[in-house]
């Protein structure tokens, strides 16, 4: 660290000037640039609403209507390439990764459509990285890292995180917002765990999604079966003594015809 030379006499009111607009220029420049990083979420929920509500209808999307008109979807993503979220607002850092996962999986399935599955899109889950939150990093990572590692007994991520495929519990036609979140979570968890083709009964077995298969220890923590943990969502509560099966994952896209 250095220290500014003396001012000379006679020029002391004209430089303490110029040192104050340097200092202020100064001041606005880091401002500025911590916004651009740090900046307030307001609008990217928002656009995403817009969006969401736009191009997705009952479970869908358009993702023909977005290849043609893909204006939106960039901007959202390129406002939030420098958005810093962090786990201190938990809400907040929920919605935006959740978000973030859905608008990534429906930015990737429109730059290779026409696509009948994201199977077919080599590495689209594990190995293409995407430029998001201060980062580049996959949809698997997103999931698995952001969101399972950092909040281990929320189990309800697997109804709103979507991967394009049918199998998956359907899209929603809204963002996921900070002030509604639990509610909304608690919602699609729900609806999904009502479904009946979703949980498939048949006498005294049970078929459910692979999902539940795949993510068994989120759903079984603290000794409970996957019929508990079903169970606390539904309003017919099926027989704990029920045998459990899997059917197969559609991954055929969700797509909006």
């Amino acid at each position: 660290m250095y220290k500014s030379a003396r001012p000379k006499p006679g020029l002391t009111n004209e430089y303490l000037q110029m040192k104050r607009k340097i200092i202020l220029l100064s001041s606005l420049f880091l401002l500025a640039g911590s916004l651009s990083f740090g900046q307030d979420t307001t609008q990217f929920f928002e656009k995403s609403a817009s969006f969401f509500e736009t191009y997705v209808k009952d479970g869908k999307v358009a993702y023909n209507e977005i290849k043609s008109n893909p204006g939106l979807l960039n901007e959202l993503l390129k406002m939030a390439t420098s958005i810093n979220v962090t786990t201190e607002n938990p809400e907040e850092y929920q919605a935006f990764w959740i978000n973030g996962y859905n608008l990534l999986v429906i930015k990737g399935i429109v730059a290779n459509y026409p696509v009948k599955s994201p199977l077919d899109i080599d590495g689209f889950f594990d190995k293409d990285k995407h430029a998001i939150g201060g980062m580049d990093i996959s949809l698997n990572d997103i999931e698995n890292q952001l969101l399972r590692a950092k909040f281990p007994s929320e189990a309800r991520f697997h109804f709103v995180l979507v991967c394009a495929g049918l199998g998956c519990p359907p899209i929603i036609d809204m963002a996921y917002l900070p002030s509604t979140l639990n509610g909304q979570l608690q919602r699609q968890t729900i609806l999904s765990l009502n479904n009946p083709d979703f949980i498939q009964l048949n006498k005294n077995k049970i078929k459910v999604s692979q999902i539940f298969q795949w993510y068994k220890e989120d759903f079984t923590r603290e000794n409970k079966t996957l019929i508990d943990f079903i169970n606390g969502y539904r309003e017919s509560k099926i027989p704990t003594n029920y045998r459990v099966g899997y059917y197969s994952y559609d991954w055929t896209l969700n797509d909006l015809k």
